[in-house]
């Protein structure tokens, strides 16, 4: 039996064109019967870098017992000169996280996949505290089981006030050996009382490394700090959106 937090990430591949640009780390959350590929923004489009995709892939099983069997799906970051995705921003600018809404009948046929949901979100602050134990599920530096398409978890603890944006933005920090590739694997905290398969709760999405500008890359060890955005952003971005009204009635 595999264990259900291994089906709740998906690996990512972005593109331009033909050509292979970077991997990462995506999650499916599930709201009101629609279904949602979460990852951070700068993996769909980061122009300091100038990495700018214009699609993607991510990977799927098929099979509920051969975990060999699997399914890729790809994805067109743009139609009609505008991105799909979705983005938000608060009064410190843009937050690094992402969904895509996914078009369910178009995806691998026997698709095995475990979603979030929002009963996975805490109601409240009050339920982490720093030091808590926490998971990262992801494909750092690109490795994971490859025969049986597997992630792999690195642990971690909270390193700062939870509920608290730090320094101001809407992120806090956990202490966690991670790498590229990680970006937008889902933050989590072990709670057996969660409904479902997960017993899970979902805090966070993790972003990226954080460390002192003033560190001497020589002489000072990196900090071992991450980014992890607030995962109740998740609700704002998947409100449905209304309905356009038709321009033939009046």
């Amino acid at each position: 039996m595999t264990e259900p937090l291994l089906l709740s990430t998906a690996r990512i591949s972005t593109f331009l064109g033909s050509r292979s640009l970077t991997g990462a780390t995506g999650f499916f959350f599930e709201r009101e019967g629609r279904l949602f590929l979460v990852t951070s923004r700068h993996v769909l489009i980061d122009k300091p870098s100038q990495h700018l995709p214009d699609r993607i892939q991510f990977t799927v099983h098929t099979s509920a017992t051969n975990l060999s069997q699997v399914g890729v799906q790809s994805i067109l970051l743009y139609e009609d000169g505008r991105s799909i995705w979705r983005q938000g921003t608060d009064s410190k600018g843009e937050i690094d996280v992402a969904v895509i809404e996914l078009q369910q009948d178009a995806l691998p046929a026997g698709m095995r996949i475990q979603p979030f949901t929002p009963k996975h979100l805490l109601t409240g602050f009050d339920g982490a505290e720093v030091g808590e134990p926490l998971l990262l599920v992801g494909f750092p530096l690109g490795f994971y089981d490859t025969l049986h398409h597997l992630p792999v978890v690195r642990q971690a603890v909270i390193a700062s006030s939870f509920g608290v944006r730090f320094q101001g933005q809407g992120f806090f920090l956990t202490d966690a050996r991670a790498h590229r590739g990680s970006s937008g694997a889902p933050v989590v905290m072990r709670d057996a009382s969660a409904e479902g398969p997960l017993k899970y709760r979902l805090l966070g999405v993790h972003s990226s490394r954080l460390d002192m500008v003033t560190r001497d890359r020589v002489e000072d060890e990196s900090l071992g700090l991450n980014c992890a955005w607030y995962a109740d952003i998740l609700l704002t971005l998947t409100e449905p959106r209304p309905e356009k009204p038709d321009p033939r009635q009046k």
